[in-house]
């Protein structure tokens, strides 16, 4: 195993705050793995305390077929914002970005260095976008803040891996994926083995978050040159490890397991693992799935189960005003699977408070809520 410490810029007067990676195994194939980008999400790093264990022991009994770089703490300014003792890790305190928003756009920066430079060899296009994209990143400016500094090192790192996987939550939540369409069916062992729930299939959610930047940079090289042989060579997920209180011992070690044996499915270890279950949910389009908000303020109660088969029609949650009275049933406006609440109860302007994943398209434009 070998630690590697990336010092982050701009940091304060005395201080200093650095990235971590865990690098394991050597060959020309990758994995990447990070945790809590969004620094309060923890069952990621839970999961990650699991993966680098198993991946010191699996290395030491020479069963690596690639490199996997493990990130546990992706995101060292969010894990130090605290705010009266309750942890605040989705957004910057000094810019107020959220930290899985506006990544570098890799295909727009490669599309005219790469103008003269495909072949006809999807393998030898594979290897020159990869190596163009660190050198565009280590070319751009200087870095302008901390977030921009750490956005780069973690882009830097994935984005000549084969496999990407970004390990998040939700407030409460099933097990859940976000992938692009093209990418499915080589997710679907992944969906099996980690049990989900639900899938989310979008080519753009808007945002340019993580997982986005790392695996659409392909799909829009591949229409931008379509007389050249570009693959989709990023197969990249984000995986939501149910919700943010789900860091139990047990569960993140069957997770940890489940993604080691995927890894085992792409080639990137050795040994004997055990064949994926059936899959027991099925994919549907991020468009179809509804936000459900509040008509006024109040106290939640929440009417369904996480997991449930709703219908268009079934009640969600029920919302009161204890000083008017004021009393609303916030239903669903689609069948699908319950697959997010808020973890808070008390209704507030513009907070979802329950995600339905829906088969029919019902939004459009930017999908990611911030």
């Amino acid at each position: 195993m070998q630690h590697i410490e990336h010092p982050l810029p701009w940091s304060g007067l005395g201080t200093q705050r650095t990235l971590s990676v865990f690098r394991f195994g050597n060959g020309p194939r990758k994995a990447y793995i990070q945790a809590a980008l969004h620094a309060d999400e923890l069952p990621g790093m839970r999961v990650a305390v699991e993966l680098k264990r198993r991946l010191q022991e699996l290395e030491a009994n020479g069963q690596l077929r690639g490199v996997i770089e493990l990130v546990p703490a992706a995101n060292p300014i969010g894990l130090a914002q605290m705010f009266q003792a309750t942890h605040q890790g989705r957004f910057d305190f000094s810019s107020g970005k959220n930290f899985n928003r506006d990544f570098p756009n890799l295909a727009a920066l490669l599309q005219h260095h790469l103008q003269e430079q495909l072949g006809d060899s999807a393998s030898g296009n594979v290897a020159l976008i990869r190596q163009a994209m660190r050198s565009a990143l280590a070319a751009l400016p200087e870095p302008a803040s901390q977030l921009d500094g750490l956005q780069r090192l973690l882009l830097q790192h994935a984005c000549d891996a084969d496999v990407v996987l970004d390990l998040h939550c939700d407030f409460e939540s099933v097990m859940l994926l976000y992938a692009l369409p093209q990418l499915w069916p080589q997710l679907q062992g992944l969906a099996a083995r980690l049990e989900a729930r639900a899938v989310l299939l979008a080519e753009d959610s808007g945002g340019q978050s993580f997982d986005e930047a790392c695996a659409a940079p392909w799909l829009q090289l591949a229409e931008a040159f379509p007389g050249k042989p570009v693959p989709l060579a990023c197969l990249t997920t984000t995986i939501e490890l149910g919700g943010m209180a789900d860091t139990e011992a047990q569960r993140a070690e069957q997770d940890a397991e489940a993604i080691l044996a995927f890894l085992a499915d792409q080639g990137l270890l050795a040994g004997d693992w055990p064949p994926a279950p059936a899959l027991d949910c099925s994919a549907t389009p991020f468009a179809g799935a509804q936000y459900a908000y509040a008509p006024h303020p109040g106290v939640v109660s929440f009417l369904q189960p996480l997991g449930a088969q709703v219908n268009c029609g079934d009640p969600l949650f029920e919302v009161i005003d204890p000083l008017s009275d004021r009393r609303s049933l916030v239903r669903a406006t689609t069948d699908g699977v319950l697959y997010a609440r808020e973890r808070l109860r008390f209704a507030q302007p513009g907070l979802w408070l329950a995600k339905v994943a829906g088969a029919t398209a019902i939004r459009s434009g930017r999908l990611l809520s911030d």
